[in-house]
């Protein structure tokens, strides 16, 4: 008893995950071990004795019955504790490891459990804050609203009069989850020498696990979270983040601003308060895109009770245990691989891959490229907009399961998030498709960042070999306005700077091509004008006959400045004053006069080879 005791004082002491610290306390006394082994294996075993029986006798083939034990094993997770519970929340976003039949029930595994003696919740509060409930609130429910693996939730009042929500964590609960991730581990470890069929590492898988699971518990590292998530949105007046009460915090207690809200899934809710569920969907996808692509901190876990709709038109996020980083080349590698994806270069894509952490350097890339192209091409043909994120990451399970994937630990939260956020977003709205609310962002993003890395990707996305494609670039600038946010000074000066640089060649040959076809039609509707208003005798019969011919020539080529035009007068914020202001600047621009000559050259040419056919009777 002594022994377990002194166990149970050690776990409870380890304030990072430790894999080598946490193996050393329990090989020192395997009483507990045995005790919890017997508790976990012993169903595990059961459970996988008849999956085999299942497949042994071939009942196995039946989806229904496929259906049926992957909700047996969601729910044996639930039933094993927090630890089994966090594993398969894990495992529902790694479809490198698990089939897609498993993940899809994995995915609805709900990290909610009964709550716990609110006595001992009480008692943590005590001794942890050192002072009594008395002397920190003027009144706390002793009821918990709440209660999830980690933790239940109280609602108090502060001696200064402040609402609060209290945070409790559930007595022991280090302890326990040590012990079961010694055991999970160890079980993966067995897999991994055993299975050859599991390319995955799951004893890194389960390392990462443990890690984050070990700063979930911390929650003087969720109450930083929250403040750092504050700060990085403090400018954006849609979204709120509760207050921290740093002096009623520990890392066992976590006192924060109480919040009144709705979830999102609660729509009539939600327009009882005069808001427009849409517009709240809208705020969360760009508050994410900009968690993910801009910040590189984001929320891994925005479950409907965990984002709330508040009645001045803000989106509340709660809970920050669960927080993620992203480097800026991974950030950078996720818009290319978007360019990549738009522009069907599956080719470029794989090699997205491989820089992202996806696929090792040594993968033969040639069977995954046609794979790409042939889950992303019948998506792409109804366009990026409409595209179903939820039908095309099933696709890309199958392909990561088949081919030798592995999936960095930040890309499985990031796919976690944006598949719980769709979930809340078709709730609100049935037809609601993640890429195509989020494309807009990516867009301005390609747009506006300067970084050298995107201005290359905006290139590939607006040229085809040397041909600049108009249509491309006006989608793109289009669903960049959309965001409303669209900063059109330093867009054109962007611009401009590319189209004078020495990369911009393409570009400026295009633009040559362009006026000067722009103004070869001018001249020539010029002299048709002058024919037209010549006395009969000696106006031009070859000249008036041309005058059909040039109702039917194609000007697709000059059309586009027209489109770019009205393209930009639908956006919002766009003024042609914005333009005009930069007149000046691209006239002084040295390699304006090389443009201006060649447009004369063009002009010219094609005006003599005009008044050449003329001259001997042919219409053009």
């Amino acid at each position: 008893m002594r022994s377990e005791l002194s166990d149970f004082i050690e776990a409870s002491g380890l304030l990072k995950y430790d894999p080598i610290a946490i193996s050393k306390i329990y090989k020192k006394n395997p009483k507990r071990l045995l005790k919890r082994l017997w508790e976990t294996l012993l169903p595990i075993s059961l459970f996988l004795l008849g999956v085999g029986w299942d497949k042994l006798i071939g009942v196995l083939k039946n989806e229904t019955r496929k259906i049926e034990r992957a909700k047996e094993f969601t729910n044996l997770l639930v039933e094993l504790g927090p630890a089994f519970i966090k594993a398969g929340q894990a495992l529902s976003t790694r479809p490198d490891i698990v089939p897609q039949l498993v993940l899809e029930e994995l995915a609805q595994l709900q990290d909610q459990l009964p709550g716990f003696d609110s006595n001992l919740a009480m008692a943590c509060i005590e001794e942890d804050l050192e002072d009594s409930i008395e002397n920190i609130f003027n009144e706390i429910d002793f009821i918990p609203i709440s209660a999830a693996s980690l933790g239940q939730v109280h609602k108090a009042i502060l001696k200064n009069g402040d609402k609060v929500a209290v945070k409790v964590q559930r007595p022991g609960l280090r302890e326990q989850i040590t012990l079961d991730l010694y055991i999970v581990r160890n079980i993966a470890i067995w897999f991994k020498k055993n299975i050859g069929l599991i390319r995955s590492d799951l004893v890194a898988l389960i390392d990462e696990l443990g890690k984050r699971v070990f700063e979930e518990m911390d929650y003087l590292n969720e109450a930083s979270n929250a403040e750092k998530f504050k700060k990085l949105h403090a400018e954006n007046s849609k979204i709120a983040v509760p207050k921290i009460y740093r002096k009623a915090t520990s890392r066992r207690v976590l006192t924060m601003e109480w919040i009144d809200g709705i979830k999102l899934t609660n729509i009539n809710a939600v327009k009882e308060l005069g808001i427009d569920p849409n517009k709240m969907i809208e705020i969360g996808v760009n508050c994410s895109l900009q968690q993910l692509i801009e910040h590189g901190f984001f929320h891994a876990d925005p479950h409907p009770g965990n984002i709330l709709a508040m009645k001045d038109g803000r989106l509340c996020y709660l809970d920050f245990g669960m927080m993620s980083d992203i480097s800026q080349e991974s950030r950078t590698g996720l818009i290319q691989a978007v360019v990549h994806l738009v522009n069907r270069n599956f080719k470029k894509l794989s090699k997205d891959f491989v820089q992202l952490g996806f696929l090792s350097k040594d993968v033969n890339l040639e069977p995954i490229v046609p794979a790409f192209e042939k889950v992303f091409t019948a998506a792409l043909e109804i366009g990026v907009n409409k595209m179903d994120f939820k039908a095309v990451t099933d696709d890309m399970s199958g392909i990561m399961y088949k081919f030798p994937f592995r999936l960095p630990p930040y890309y499985a939260l990031i796919i976690r998030s944006l598949i719980t956020l769709e979930g809340i977003a078709l709730s609100v709205d049935p037809d609601f498709k993640i890429l195509g609310a989020a494309y807009p962002y990516f867009a301005r993003r390609l747009m506006e960042d300067e970084d050298p890395q995107l201005r290359n990707s905006l290139k590939e996305m607006v040229f085809d070999g040397n041909i600049f494609k108009w249509d491309r670039f006006e989608e793109l600038l289009s669903s960049a306005g959309k965001q409303g946010e669209l900063n059109f000074d330093k867009l054109i000066d962007e611009a401009i700077n590319f189209l004078f640089s020495k990369n911009g060649g393409l570009l400026r040959n295009e633009l040559v091509n362009t006026l000067a076809i722009k103004l070869d039609l001018i001249a020539w509707k010029t002299i048709l004008k002058i024919n037209h208003n010549l006395p009969t005798k000696i106006r031009s019969k070859t000249i008036e006959k041309s005058l059909v011919k040039i109702k039917s020539v194609n000007t697709s080529k000059i059309e586009p400045i027209k489109q770019l035009q009205v393209t930009l007068s639908k956006i919002n914020n766009f003024k042609n004053s914005t333009l005009i202001k930069k007149l000046p600047r691209i006239i002084i621009e040295p390699k304006m006069i090389s443009i201006g000559i060649g447009v004369i050259q063009k002009s010219s040419e094609k005006g003599l080879i005009r008044i050449i056919r003329l001259s001997a009777g042919v219409i053009q």
